[in-house]
């Protein structure tokens, strides 16, 4: 990976030819593929915004990190990546996290091998330079009794500023020296996350807002609606999706759809995994169709870098990905980008959207004055 680390730009890339530390020149930086935020003009039909997140972030032996960056980017995606802080530290230095309501050095997932820290980090870079987010997940992944439901505000502020330490000091905490900096600052690049499980919010958001971060993904689940703000900032759910062929919801994660096909075994049976495939595509299909022919509201996909029975829901979102965001009026962004889209419009338009339902197709004219 070269003879050592080269400096990192002093700011983020603004598009210009920068000057680094050594004096030498870099016109590489972040590459939006959506159009910048703006107000939506008198009569306008908003975009059909979607937004894949990823919970974790850990770039592991099966290379789904890597394999997804390039599904976006033949697919005019961007995403989100909420990274756990502890994947970027590695197993000798455990005794350095201090998790909420647990022992010292422990955690309710793996710490990753050295191996998994190199190829994490390189796949950070380049997605930050892909112009992709990256968000938190937070430190050890601990749900339930002593969870992040039980935590108190004070104790998700001990777990934030500790996955900023992770992420800040990955370089001193292994000790590789023939790697390059992260080309990003993560105290001023994270604005949101989703927390484990999807417990907390309730005491998470009052750290989240004293940190200045514009949005929060923690929510279980609601309605395919226009998103509003809690807590002074944006609330960003996971939705509710007509299960095909089914008179219920599944909310829009697949884990969700794990649950209900193979009851949360990873490793069902296999004669069904075609059709489990199927469901889930569909499931995602179902849900984007009802609001890109309806209220536009945004639709939220999360997943995770796992080959669950088979890799399955991988290859789902992959087709859902590759189908839907190079449609016409489609936007595949972050949730930075989503928010940045939501603070640049009228808040009564955006309290007009938010009464529509999922499939309900308005007189835009009605709507956006």
């Amino acid at each position: 990976m070269g003879a050592g680390p080269t400096p990192r730009p002093t700011q983020p890339w603004d598009g210009k030819v920068q000057v680094l530390g050594d004096g030498s020149t870099s016109e590489t930086g972040p590459q939006p593929k959506q159009p910048p935020a703006e107000k939506l003009k008198p009569g306008e039909k908003p975009p059909q915004f979607v937004v894949f997140s990823w919970d974790g972030a850990l770039e592991g032996d099966d290379h789904l990190f890597s394999h997804f960056r390039e599904v976006a980017k033949e697919s005019n995606a961007q995403m989100t990546f909420f990274l756990s802080g502890m994947y970027l530290l590695p197993n000798s230095k455990r005794y350095l996290y201090h998790p909420p309501q647990h022992p010292v050095g422990t955690a309710a997932i793996d710490f990753p091998t050295d191996a998994h820290i190199r190829d994490t980090v390189e796949q950070l870079r380049q997605a930050w330079l892909d112009g992709d987010e990256i968000g938190t997940h937070f430190n050890g992944h601990f749900c339930g009794p002593k969870g992040g439901g039980d935590w108190s505000t004070a104790e998700w502020q001990s777990e934030i500023q500790q996955d900023y330490s992770f992420v800040d000091n990955w370089k001193t905490n292994t000790g590789f020296s023939d790697i390059a900096p992260l080309p990003f600052d993560y105290q001023k690049e994270l604005v949101g996350g989703r927390a484990p499980c999807l417990e907390g919010q309730k005491t998470l958001l009052p750290a989240a807002k004293a940190l200045g971060w514009r949005y929060d993904a923690s929510s279980p689940g609601d309605f395919q609606i226009w998103p509003a703000k809690t807590g002074g900032i944006w609330n960003f759910p996971l939705q509710e999706l007509p299960y095909p062929k089914q008179n219920f919801q599944v909310l829009s994660m697949d884990f969700n759809f794990l649950a209900n096909q193979s009851g949360g075994n990873p490793q069902g049976d296999p004669s069904k995994y075609a059709g489990w495939q199927k469901e889930a595509k569909d499931g995602y299909r179902n849900g984007f169709e009802r609001v890109y022919n309806g209220s536009r509201a945004p639709l939220f996909i999360g997943n995770h870098f796992e080959s669950w029975n088979g890799g399955i829901y991988m290859k789902a979102v992959e087709d859902v990905m590759r189908d839907v965001c190079k449609r016409d009026g489609v936007r595949c962004v972050s949730f930075k980008e989503l928010a940045d889209w939501m603070d640049a419009q009228d808040p009564k338009v955006l309290a007009k959207l938010r009464q529509l339902d999922p499939g309900q197709i308005p007189d835009w004219t009605s709507i956006v004055k």
